[in-house]
């Protein structure tokens, strides 16, 4: 039986193309890998990674998981897997990503389906705020002054289980059917605005075009109303823009306790659809 790990890590996803592998660019996913590699000494194709959340190119994260299976023959004893942080983050070779915790998983576990929600913030510095330059990188600058009371509204409105097409790149037979828990804006100290949104799961740019569609209300291009039809189209539009990476941060992302991880990962394999009253 082979020994899968969890591995909790964050990173500054500006120099990497996103958490996936990508031919000739740098990923996330390839420097972790090459990095268990060199450490655990085994070829790259006797183990394989699961991630909890796909971040785009440019994406961050504060609390990303993976999980690794290990070859079946292969032993890592205690005194090994207490090193493994140290060990693992030495052979990165770079601190902008961070890997925080290494453990055994329990059974059943698996990083994408026993996963219950990902949490994610997005920062916008708008015409109200006080711009900070060292965080450049992780807001995006807005030349207009944003309503964030309407853009409040919005997200309870759009709360609930739906068809996310509108908001997603498609993907050849993946379903766009997410349950969005939690949608709402707050301004910080400075002024900016900081989105959180929670959901069980979400499809390829669902966030960043959420968070377009919410600075198109709090300017006062559309209504929430004008959202909620677009919404209900199920068709990609192009009413609002795809917001830009840097702004966007995983946060969290949610597990049950360690008795319900396995059936938790059955129930998100199975194919949701919505039901009509």
């Amino acid at each position: 039986m082979s020994t899968r790990l969890r591995i909790d890590c964050g990173y500054e996803g500006t120099q990497f193309f996103g958490w996936g592998i990508q031919p000739s660019h740098p990923s996330v996913q390839a420097s972790l890998e090459i990095a268990l590699g060199i450490v655990l000494r085994l070829d790259k194709k006797s183990f394989q990674t699961v991630v909890a959340g796909r971040t785009d190119a440019g994406v961050h994260a504060l609390a990303q998981v993976f999980h690794v299976d290990l070859p079946e023959d292969f032993h890592l004893s205690d005194a090994a897997l207490r090193a493994l942080p140290r060990r693992l983050q030495g052979a990165l070779g770079t601190d902008a990503i961070s890997v925080h915790h290494v453990a055994l998983a329990p059974p059943g576990f698996d990083a994408r389906f026993s996963a219950l929600s990902r949490t994610y913030e997005y920062r916008i510095a708008d015409l109200a705020a006080r711009k900070n330059p060292l965080h450049r990188k992780f807001s995006v600058v807005s030349p207009y002054r944003l309503d964030e009371q309407r853009m409040n509204e919005l997200g309870v409105a759009l709360l609930g289980l739906h068809d996310w097409a509108a908001f997603c790149r498609p993907r050849v037979a993946a379903t766009t059917i997410r349950k969005l828990q939690s949608f709402s804006w707050i301004r910080n100290a400075e002024g900016v605005l900081i989105a959180t949104v929670k959901a069980d799961a979400f499809c390829r740019s669902m966030v960043r075009s959420l968070v377009g569609s919410a600075v198109a209300v709090g300017r006062g291009k559309i209504t929430v109303d004008d959202v909620a039809r677009v919404r209900e189209q199920k068709a990609r539009v192009s009413q609002w823009p795809v917001m830009p990476a840097k702004g966007l941060t995983l946060v969290s992302i949610e597990y049950p306790p360690e008795a319900d991880m396995a059936q938790q990962a059955l129930d998100t394999r199975a194919r949701r659809t919505l039901t009509s009253d």
